[in-house]
């Protein structure tokens, strides 16, 4: 169940505040996403906290004519957890389950902004995440995940880009166990990443949000898998049986094409056309900015940027990626047409789509 609590940080156990249990892997994240109705333009961020490493990090990016531009920053927090800015990147919760807005202060790096998300409907709660590599537990955490459109401003090296009407995107929370900071120096036998195969594609449509995401094992077997319409009104239609098939770009990893049948006659397709995001913008698997690592000081901050050569299959910044799609969505009678992301990371074999090994590509 979901309360307006749970837009804050203070996800933990029976202890204070300060003390989130006894597992040095507790996490509770922010992310957002963002995107032009012509997909010309995307943005993304993230706000994670870490309380039993003492660290909270956070990150702002933009793709704007083929370039990506990451801002990223990482704080010491003695174990305040709603103090929500790390450096120039900062979280207002306006209204909880509601209305945020992200600030990005302008400093050294070209990006700065304010941007506020209302969403669209009461927050979904997806199947709660528990996987095990063999008896060492990997994830067990939730999310809830939340459509909406977005309003306010951004700019890159000076040049304003007003954000409005047709503007929509994706935000969620979650808060649990992962692997943060640094690598473990004893991992399980097997290896922490051996296989992971993760499909989440959140749709914005007139009038409706769509949802679908998959955790499948090296069978193709769904270990979590969810497909939910939400109407702007609230009314949420859940279909437990959906089953996709993809596509592949040849010579990749990256989906050309992505069909799924939910149920109920509703059947979903999804096309890639816009820029690729490489969520190492937002920390997940970079080397020097992972999540929850601490850069030696009280407060750090750095900028960088991706071209689209350097976000290509096969650079190890752009293994884990949004894709922008349009989306089209039948039911039966009509198909109603949207826009949306497709996330995508995929280690390992998955039998049904044709993988195997750890990262070759399909040919």
């Amino acid at each position: 169940m979901l309360t307006k609590g749970d837009d804050y940080p203070l996800h933990q156990t029976s202890e204070p505040v300060a003390f989130a249990g006894t597992d040095r892997n507790f996490y509770d994240r922010y992310f957002f996403n963002g995107y032009s109705p012509d997909g010309s333009v995307f943005f993304a961020a993230a706000m994670g906290f870490y309380p039993q490493l003492g660290i909270v990090d956070a990150s702002f990016c933009v793709i704007v004519d083929g370039v990506q531009h990451n801002l990223r920053a990482s704080r010491r927090s003695a174990g305040e957890r709603l103090e929500l800015s790390v450096g120039p990147i900062a979280v207002d919760i306006d209204m909880p389950l509601e209305v945020l807005t992200l600030k990005i202060s302008p400093g050294e790096g070209p990006l700065a902004g304010e941007l506020t998300f209302t969403g669209r409907h009461f927050p979904i709660e997806e199947p709660r995440f528990v996987r095990r590599n063999g008896t060492r537990l990997f994830m067990d955490y939730t999310r809830m995940t939340q459509n909406g459109r977005w309003s306010g401003w951004l700019s890159v090296d000076g040049e304003r880009v007003a954000v409005g009407d047709g503007w929509t995107g994706t935000r969620d929370r979650s808060w649990g166990l992962r692997p943060v900071g640094a690598s473990e120096p004893q991992p399980p036998p097997g290896g922490n990443f051996s296989q992971f195969f993760w499909l989440w594609s959140p749709c914005n449509f007139e009038g409706h949000s769509l949802f679908f995401h998959s955790n499948d094992d090296a069978a193709g077997d769904a270990w979590n898998r969810r497909g939910v319409i939400v109407g702007d009104g609230g009314t949420e239609q859940h279909f437990d049986r959906a089953a996709f098939t993809v596509e592949w770009q040849k010579g990749s990893r990256r989906i050309a094409r992505m069909t799924a049948e939910l149920g109920a006659r509703r059947a979903l397709t999804l096309a890639p056309f816009g820029p690729i995001f490489a969520m190492s913008g937002l920390g997940y698997t970079h080397p020097a900015w992972g999540h929850g690592l601490d850069h030696g000081a009280e407060l750090a901050v750095a900028h960088d940027s991706l071209s689209e050569a350097e976000r290509g299959w096969g650079s190890p910044l752009a293994m884990h990626i949004q894709a922008l799609v349009a989306a089209e969505l039948s039911d039966g009678s009509a198909v109603h047409r949207g826009i949306g992301v497709l996330e995508q990371l995929f280690v390992g074999a998955h039998a049904p789509t044709g993988l195997s090994g750890l990262m070759d590509p399909v040919q």
